[in-house]
Formats: structure tokens, sequence, C-alpha cells
């Protein structure tokens, strides 16, 4: 029997959105409407596509090859819709992103402010996550992360120059602990460590010597996946933090935080807008990229 294409489409809400409700709202229908559009998928396909208790709602195991299988299709086929919209006048509609928590220069505001007063009638749907998922497979328009982890299918547009990690700590903490001469003396100190999401290891904090990279295993007292969190805990003197040095730029110029151990840090490629190569570009993606560009052009280019 042919799935209803309508409801493979409310399914996909669904699945993104994790509840009934939440996907009711934005598609603009009631719930009810939701409800009832995927127990005729579930009748027609024979089997429980979703597990639904009083407090969640996950995919059954044929429930998450369905949306794997029909993601990157249900995306197409809303990227051509909006494309046909978008053909009478300036790009609207929503445009869904996934970007890595630590991507300071795209997420600080002015960039993101800046395209939201160009382009009004876009609405950006932005989802901070540090978990490399497929961006086709889960419905996102584009990511933002770290080169080094984008796939080489992807085009990928710099939104950040060349990065390097620093470890920072208090002047209070200095002045108690004093400072580590090479990071292997780490081991002695008070550290807050970053953990990507609960099934991943913390992050291994890592530096270069001679044009020799190692990292090191620090044994945190505290464990977090909020970068937020590690820089208040550091500016209070727990101990020492360690991340991407753009993120504590405004602390250490303000003397809130003391650079520890610079001679060990090395640049890396930084932060890039990426989307598949294999799509016709969306309007609004396309505002977005120029947008992106023209920031980051020199003055008077």
């Amino acid at each position: 029997m042919s799935a209803d294409l309508n409801a493979l489409s409310i399914f996909i809400t669904v699945s993104e959105e994790q509840s009934f409700r939440a996907a009711a709202d934005r598609l603009g229908v009631t719930r009810s409407a939701v409800s009832q559009a995927v127990r005729r998928l579930e009748d027609s396909l024979g089997t429980p596509l979703f597990r639904r208790t009083t407090r969640s709602l996950g995919l059954t195991e044929a429930g998450d090859t369905l949306r794997r299988d029909i993601a990157p299709a249900m995306a197409e086929l809303r990227e051509a819709a909006e494309k046909v919209r978008g053909l009478g006048g300036a790009p609207r509609g929503q445009l869904r992103l996934a970007v890595s928590s630590i991507a300071e220069s795209f997420l600080s505001g002015p960039l993101l402010a800046g395209f939201a007063r160009a382009f009004p009638e876009v609405q950006l749907d932005i989802l901070v996550t540090d978990e490399e998922d497929d961006i086709v497979a889960m419905g996102f328009d584009a990511g933002v992360r770290l080169g080094e982890v984008i796939e080489q299918d992807m085009i990928a547009i710099p939104v950040s120059g060349d990065q390097h990690q620093l470890a920072v700590c208090s002047p209070a903490y200095l002045a108690e602990h004093g400072a580590p001469d090479h990071p292997r003396d780490l081991a002695r100190h008070r550290c807050i460590g970053w953990r990507p999401a609960p099934h991943r290891p913390p992050y291994r904090w890592e530096f270069s010597e001679a044009g020799r990279e190692f990292v090191v295993d620090v044994a945190p007292e505290c464990t977090t996946n909020d970068m937020g969190l590690m820089i208040r805990m550091a500016l209070h003197g727990a101990g020492i933090t360690f991340g991407m040095a753009e993120t504590f730029e405004s602390h250490l110029r303000r003397g809130e935080l003391v650079a520890l151990l610079p001679g060990f840090s090395t640049p890396f490629p930084g932060f890039y807008l990426y989307y598949p190569s294999r799509r016709a570009v969306d309007p609004r993606l396309r505002a977005l990229i120029e947008h992106v560009r023209k920031r980051r052009a020199p003055p008077g280019s």
C-alpha cells in the first residue's frame, strides 16, 4: 500500500521535534491532526514508528530506518517548494541550521542579528549541538563546524579565521596554585573539562611542541557540555579550563582570566558554514552565504 506523502512529511517533522505537540505548532495544525496522520501511516506500513510513553517519544527501529531513508528526499521536496515560492521576491521561510556550541564567532550575535535585519522574512531555526549527525538526514539546510570534522562531499564556506586553543584560569587560582610550566603539569591541577554529549568521552586537551602535536588526558573535577558553565567556574577560581581562544577573549582582555601555556598552542583551520554539494542552493541559504562572505570581506573590497 502506498504511503501518504503528507503523512510522511508529518512523520519527519515529529521525528525532528520529538514531540507531537511541537510538530503541530511548527506545522500550524492541531495535535490531533498530527496524531491521526502518524496513525494512518503506521497502519498503512503495518508497524509502529514511535515508542510512546507519558514522558517521552522515540523512534522504533522501523521508524528510525524510515526516517534515515526518506529524510533526504523530503528535504529536497521542501527545498524545491520553497525555491519556487521564493522566485517571486525576497527569500522567505524557515532556514534550519545545526551549529557547534564552540563556534563563538558565528553564535556571538552580530552576524546572525545582521542577517535577521537584512532578511526579515527568513525565520532562523538554530540547533546548538556538538553531535556530528548527518544534517541532511536530520532535516537541516546547513551546519557550522570546525573544518577538520566536515565531510569531504560538503561545500564549506569559512565563517571564522584560523583558531587556536588555550588553557585559562582566574588570577585568584593562579595566585594560589601557580602556573603549569608544561602541559604534563596539568595532572597536578584542578581542571574543568568539556564533553560534547553524554555518551561521548571528555575532550582531550590538545597541545603542540617543536612541531609535534600531542594530547593530555586531564582528570577534570568537573565535566560539562556547557562552555558558559566552564567559563563561570574558571572565573570563580574553580580550576583551569580549556577551549577556543576567541571564547575567552573578552575575559582575557579585562584581566578576569589568565592565559596559560600559550607557547604550546598552534593555529588550525577554523569554523565553516557547510551544506550538501549535490543539491541546488536554496534562496534562504544563498542569502546567508552571501551575508557571511560580505562580513568577512576586507574593507573596500
